[in-house]
C-alpha cells in the first residue's frame, strides 16, 4: 500500500501514541491491547452525561436526548437492583430496534451484569431455549416477543425466578409482568446503585451466533472485547484521514479526497439489529462515545431510509450490502438529499467489488466496511475511502491489535498469497461459548479463534476472503468459493440480488447454483448470464442452474441470505 499508509500507521501505534499498544496475560494467553483503553466501558457511558440535550436516540417521531436516556438508565439499573439483578447476573433482550434496547443495555452494563441479546425473529421455543440456556434473571421484552415467550414462562419460572418487563405492548400485560414506565416509577423513588468494580475480562453480553446448523450457541463478549473493538474502529477511522492528508500534502490527493459532503452531524442510520455486534458493538458503541445521534427503524425499507436521511442527516449509513444496494437502485435516491453521509456500509456479509465503485460513483459519501465476527466483538480488518477503491476485493487490513495468520487444514502456517483458514487473535476475541466447553476446545488454540473464514494475505498486509468453509462448492474436486461467483454475477447490470450454492450432482458431486433477483424492468435469461460470467471467472465456476425469482431472496436478522432455505426449496425444482 501506499507510503503514506504506513507512516500514517506506524505514527499512531508508536509508544505514547493514542493506539499504542502492549502484550499481557489474558487468562494465560499472551494478548495485545491498546495502551490508553479504558477498564470497561462504562467510562464511555458516563462520559456521554456530559453532551445533555442533545439528541441520543430517534425513532419515528420520538427524541430521546442524552440527558433523558441517563435518567432512564438510572431508574431501570435502580428498578433491577431492586429486583435482585447484580455483578455477574444477566438480562435478556428481545425487541426491536426500539430505544428502549440501547437504554436497557447501558442499564444492566452498569451493574456489572451482562446483557443477552435475543434474535428478534426467533419462535417461542427459540427463546425459550436461550432463557433456559444463559439463565436470565430478567427479560426485558417488547409485546410482540411476549406474546411468544408467553406459552412457556409458566414451565420457566416453575423451575427458576425470572422477571418481566415489557415495552410498547399495547395490551394489559399478563400475570406479574410489569410495564417499562412502572418499571421506571418505582426505579426513580429508589436509591441509586453503588459503583461495582468492573474487571476487563467480566462479560459484558452474551450475543448468540446464528449458525446454520443445530441450536445457536452464546458468544461470551468481555467488556476488554468491547473497549478493543470500539479503539480498532476509531483507529482506522483516525489513521485513514491521517493517510489521506499526508498524501495531499506531498502533492498526491488519492482518488475521492476531494469529495465533499453537505452538514452533517455525528449519528448513523441503523438498518442492522441491535442483537447483532454490527449493530450494538460497532454503532452504538462508538456513537455513545462520540456524542452522535443514533436513528433506529422500525423494519427495513429503502425509501424510508432515504427519507430519514434527508431528515436527520446522519453522517453514516450502517447496512448490510444488500441495504446499500437497494439505497442506490431506489428512484427515490436521487431526489432525496443524502449529502450528509460520509460513509455508506457495514458489515455482516461481504462487499461486491461493483458494489465499492456504484457507492464512490452514485454517492457523496465513501465506500466502507469491516469484516468481523460475533466472536471478535465487532470487526478483524477495515477498508475504506481510497484504500477500498484501491483494494475493492479486500475486506482490509487487520486492526493493531489483531494478530493474524493464515493456516493449512493442519493449523501450519503459510506464505503470504496462499489461501487456507484465518485464525485470530487480541484483546476483541472472545472467551468462549456458553456451556460449550467442546466447541471451544475446537475454536480456541492458545488464544486464536479459528474464524472458518477461508482467505489469504496480499504483500501490504490486506486480507482477501475468498468464502466461507461451509459455502464452498465442491465440484468435481474443484473448489469453487460461492463469493467469488457471486461478485462475478452481481457485475451483470441487471442483477439487484444474488445467492450461489451448491446443488447435488451425481456425476460432480456437486455443481454451482444461483439464486436471482433482477431489478425492477430489466431483464436477463440464464444463457446471457453464463455469458457474462464466463468473461469473468473460470468456465468450471460459472452458474450451471439459474433461478430466476420474482421476491426478494430471504434473508436473516442481520440481512445475510438464507442459503440453506434456497436450497431446500429451489433444488428439485425447475431451474433455467
Amino acid at each position: 500500500m501506499d507510503q503514506y499508509y504506513r507512516a500514517a500507521w506506524d505514527s499512531l501505534t508508536a509508544p505514547g501514541a493514542p493506539f499504542a499498544w502492549s502484550v499481557v496475560e489474558v487468562d494465560g494467553v499472551p494478548t495485545r491491547v491498546y495502551d490508553a483503553a479504558p477498564p470497561n466501558l462504562i467510562p464511555i457511558w458516563q462520559m456521554s452525561a456530559g453532551h445533555g440535550e442533545r439528541d441520543y436516540l430517534v425513532y419515528q417521531e420520538e427524541r430521546i436526548s442524552y440527558a433523558e436516556a441517563h435518567a432512564q438508565v438510572a431508574a431501570l439499573s435502580a428498578y433491577l437492583v431492586a429486583e435482585g439483578v447484580g455483578y455477574g447476573d444477566r438480562v435478556a433482550l428481545a425487541m426491536r430496534n426500539y430505544p428502549e434496547w440501547v437504554m436497557a443495555y447501558w442499564a444492566t452494563a452498569s451493574l456489572g451484569a451482562a446483557v443477552v441479546g435475543m434474535n428478534a425473529w426467533w419462535t417461542g421455543p427459540e427463546m425459550e431455549y436461550v432463557l433456559d440456556d444463559c439463565g436470565a434473571e430478567v427479560l426485558v421484552c417488547d409485546g410482540e416477543r411476549l406474546e411468544r415467550v408467553l406459552p412457556v414462562l409458566d414451565r420457566i419460572r416453575a423451575e427458576r425466578s425470572l422477571h418481566v418487563i415489557t415495552a410498547r405492548a399495547g395490551t394489559e400485560l399478563p400475570g406479574d409482568a410489569v410495564g417499562w414506565e412502572d418499571a421506571l416509577i418505582v426505579g426513580r423513588a429508589l436509591e441509586a446503585p453503588q459503583p461495582v468494580e468492573i474487571d476487563p475480562d467480566d462479560d459484558v453480553c452474551v450475543f448468540y451466533t446464528s449458525g446454520t446448523t443445530g441450536r445457536p450457541k452464546g458468544a461470551l463478549l468481555t467488556h476488554r472485547g468491547a473497549v478493543s473493538n470500539l479503539l480498532n474502529l476509531a483507529f482506522w477511522q483516525t489513521m485513514a484521514l491521517d493517510a489521506q492528508q499526508r498524501a495531499v500534502d506531498a502533492g498526491e490527493p488519492p482518488p475521492g479526497s476531494d469529495k465533499k459532503t453537505g452538514e452533517s452531524e455525528v449519528g448513523s442510520l441503523l438498518a442492522v439489529p441491535l442483537f447483532h455486534v454490527t449493530g450494538c458493538n460497532c454503532c452504538v458503541h462508538p456513537l455513545t462515545a462520540a456524542g452522535g445521534k443514533l436513528i433506529l427503524m422500525h423494519k427495513w425499507n429503502a425509501e424510508e431510509a432515504l427519507e430519514l436521511i434527508e431528515r436527520e442527516r446522519p453522517s453514516t449509513f450502517t447496512g448490510v450490502p444488500t441495504m446499500v444496494r437497494e439505497l442506490l437502485n431506489s428512484p427515490d435516491f436521487a431526489q432525496r438529499d443524502t449529502s450528509s453521509l460520509q460513509n455508506l456500509g457495514g458489515g455482516g456479509a461481504p462487499v461486491q467489488p461493483d458494489l465499492v465503485h456504484k457507492i464512490e460513483e452514485r454517492a457523496e459519501g465513501r465506500p466502507a466496511t469491516g469484516y468481523g465476527l460475533t466472536e471478535v466483538n465487532g470487526v478483524v480488518t477495515i477498508n475504506a475511502g481510497h484504500f477500498f477503491l484501491a483494494k475493492p476485493e479486500s475486506a482490509g487490513s487487520p486492526c493493531p491489535i489483531m494478530e493474524s495468520r493464515i493456516v493449512d487444514e493442519d493449523g501450519h502456517d503459510l506464505p503470504v498469497g496462499e489461501t487456507g483458514e484465518l485464525w485470530v487473535r487480541g484483546g476483541n476475541v472472545f472467551r468462549g461459548y456458553l456451556n460449550h466447553p467442546e466447541a471451544n476446545a475446537e475454536v480456541l488454540t492458545d488464544g486464536w479463534f479459528h474464524t472458518g473464514d477461508i482467505g489469504y494475505f496480499d504483500d501490504d498486509g490486506f486480507l482477501f476472503l475468498v468464502d466461507r468453509a461451509k459455502d464452498m462448492v465442491l465440484r468435481g474436486g474443484e473448489n469453487v468459493y460461492s463469493a467469488e461467483v457471486e461478485a462475478a454475477v452481481y457485475e451483470h447490470p441487471a442483477v439487484a440480488e444474488a445467492a450461489v450454492f451448491a446443488v447435488p450432482d451425481d456425476r460432480l458431486g456437486e455443481a454451482v447454483g444461483v439464486a436471482v433477483v433482477l431489478l425492477d424492468g430489466d431483464f436477463c435469461t440464464a444463457d446471457e448470464l453464463r455469458d457474462h460470467t464466463r468473461q469473468l471467472i473460470a468456465s468450471f465456476k460459472v452458474p450451471e442452474y439459474v433461478w430466476f425469482l420474482d421476491q426478494p431472496l430471504p434473508q436473516n436478522a442481520n440481512g445475510k441470505f438464507l442459503k440453506r432455505e434456497l436450497r431446500e426449496r429451489l433444488v428439485g425444482t425447475p431451474a433455467d
